[in-house]
């Protein structure tokens, strides 16, 4: 089977010679793809020099270069892994067996589960972000994930024809995730020892700006995928806050017959119609993403089929 090594890249000159000769020592036959995001240093150059495909994307972010990828590169294993050398490339067929054995769609290199992460990372609160985000996925999508972050994946081609690229920057990882959840492909999980930056290598991401991005990206997904929870919880906040407001006219007017505090009256009745119009829109647009779903799925039966009769001829 064919199998592409995708090495997004930006200023990775220090990692990015070792970790494509680690590539080509652990899986000769496959094609080793570095794209380049605009680097300043000579990540091109001695990408090219290890004997990598090198390709360039001017648009700025991770999630723009695993767009491009995803779309220019026709294999049937694709291996998804930073230029950082922060994860070893020993164990890229324990990530790749569950793939070919089709047993998974999408495998995750797991960083946390054997403590390698805790101890290697040297920046406390990446951990904590990693670790919120972690446990707010797996509550939203009734999920039991160890790291939903991590940037070292095997897919197989149905997973990554079929899947949308939405994000831009550093959040890709968690939509990749979201989407395999919300769509019910088989994911599988393998540990993977993980180590730090070597000395001269330099992390991209900020702590707080790119946490940020990634929990907008949540929420967000969340919204589009799971419509009916998310409108009936902003529903359900809406008409408790209006029966807390409107609670002291409805007595007063029990009481006495009549309403003194008019604007809370009506303050409490337009929270009540919001809701009301939140809980439909809800209802609706969850119909809608079921619709869509099943769409998705006839097309992707469709796009097996038809590539199944491109590799028989």
């Amino acid at each position: 089977m064919k199998i592409a090594v995708l090495i997004p890249c930006y200023n990775e000159a220090v990692t990015i010679e070792k970790v494509v000769k680690d590539v080509k020592a652990q899986l000769p036959e496959a094609a080793v793809y570095v794209y380049d995001n605009n680097s300043k240093d000579d990540t091109a150059k001695k990408a090219a020099a290890s004997g990598a495909i090198v390709v360039n994307e001017p648009r700025q972010g991770k999630g723009n270069m695993v767009r491009s990828m995803f779309k220019d590169i026709d294999a049937d294993i694709y291996v998804l892994i930073d230029g950082d050398d922060t994860c070893p490339l020993t164990c890229v067929h324990d990530l790749l067996k569950p793939v070919l054995d089709n047993e998974a769609d999408m495998v995750i290199g797991d960083r946390m589960s054997n403590g390698t992460y805790s101890k290697e990372n040297s920046r406390a609160m990446h951990g904590f972000g990693n670790s919120l985000v972690k446990k707010l996925i797996n509550f939203l999508f009734g999920s039991k994930l160890a790291d939903i972050m991590s940037g070292y994946r095997v897919f197989n081609r149905y997973y990554v024809k079929t899947f949308p690229v939405l994000s831009r920057g550093s959040e890709i990882e968690t939509e990749m995730t979201i989407y395999a959840l919300h769509n019910n492909y088989k994911i599988k999980e393998v540990p993977i020892e993980y180590r730090d930056r070597p000395s001269g290598s330099v992390s991209k991401l900020n702590t707080y700006s790119n946490g940020f991005k990634v929990l907008k990206i949540v929420f967000s997904l969340f919204k589009d995928y799971k419509p009916l929870m998310f409108f009936g919880v902003c529903g359900l906040i809406c008409a408790v806050i209006g029966i807390a407001v409107g609670i002291l006219p409805i007595l007063e007017f029990i009481n006495t017959g009549y309403v003194y505090r008019v604007p809370s009256a009506i303050l409490a009745a337009a929270l009540e119609i919001i809701a009301i119009l939140l809980f439909v829109c809800g209802l609706i647009l969850d119909k809608t993403v079921k619709h869509q779903i099943a769409l998705g799925e006839q097309l992707s039966t469709l796009f097996m089929v038809l590539d199944k009769k491109k590799d028989d001829r």
